[in-house]
């Protein structure tokens, strides 16, 4: 690992000039030897790198940042001061498995951000897509997965096995129980509990969380056509207006020609809710003891 004496400005943020650009490291930063840093990348005065640590060209770690455990993050990411990356499972089964973090590129995380490694109870492994935005003191816990392009405000918690689906935007000071799914292009309003699964693309929010209706703004900022947001609207008005039940919902778009992939994913994510305890289907893959 070869590094520059630290600087305050990049020379080039060009990702071809990163490819032959070392790391530039402050002085008062603590990286351990082992730790894989690759070019481009800038770690600020007061971060701790731990060994196992692999870090991508161009990722700036601002200042006070402090990355545990085995812990891979991409290329392009800025992580703001006090965010902890890969701190042990908050989870009192623990019993010290080496499992992982994993966070892909392009994401903003702010300050006092904290992610935790996974448990042993899935797969092994918490993990971050690409171009997410995680605002000031978020808590992403365990065998959580987000994926790409989700926004999460200020204060949200995230409790362990919760998964998070792309384009999804959760408000500040959202609760999500463990085991729960948010829908992709879904939206979570400020200071909604969320103890369900959010069906994909809703507008939800209250204590618990229900759909209050479509996200008909999410969905035309992400150039759905207008017969999609139809078709959308009216899946959720037999659903969760006139109640009609999940194959009488089916039944009904398919008699009106709507039966869209849209409508096919929207429906299919509420039946693997409705087969796990609590309306969160993936409570199913929970380990047996």
């Amino acid at each position: 690992m070869e590094i520059l004496p630290f600087q305050n400005e990049p020379e080039s943020d060009s990702p071809d000039a990163l490819d032959s650009t070392p790391a530039n490291v402050s002085p008062l930063a603590s990286v351990d030897p082992a730790a894989e840093i690759g070019p481009g990348v800038e770690i600020g005065p007061f971060c701790v790198v731990g060994p196992k640590a692999k870090i991508g060209r161009g990722t700036k770690l601002i200042n006070s940042v402090t990355i545990l455990g085995d812990v891979s993050i991409g290329e392009f990411n800025v992580i703001s001061p006090g965010a902890v990356l890969g701190g042990a499972p908050q989870d009192i089964s623990y019993r010290g498995t080496d499992t992982k973090v994993v966070i892909g590129d392009r994401n903003v995380i702010r300050e006092c951000v904290t992610i935790n490694r996974a448990s042993e109870k899935e797969e092994g492994l918490t993990r971050i897509g690409n171009d997410c935005y995680f605002m000031g003191c978020v808590h992403i816990a365990h065998d959580c997965v987000i994926e790409d392009n989700v926004i999460i405000g200020h204060g949200s918690m995230l409790g362990g096995h919760v998964h998070v689906d792309h384009h999804a935007t959760l408000s500040g000071s959202v609760a999500i129980v463990h085991f729960a799914s948010i829908g992709s292009y879904t939206f979570v309003g400020a200071a909604t509990r969320v103890l369900q699964d959010v069906a994909p693309y809703m507008l939800a929010d209250g204590s618990p969380a229900r759909p209050r209706c479509v996200n008909i703004v999410g969905l035309k900022r992400n150039d759905f056509s207008q017969n999609v947001i139809d078709a959308i609207n009216e899946a959720y008005r037999l659903m969760y207006r006139a109640r009609v039940g999940l194959p009488n919902c089916e039944e009904i778009l398919a008699s009106k020609g709507v039966l869209l992939p849209e409508i096919r994913h929207f429906l299919d994510r509420i039946t693997t809710s409705q087969s796990g305890r609590h309306g969160r289907g993936r409570e199913l893959r929970r380990k047996s003891a």
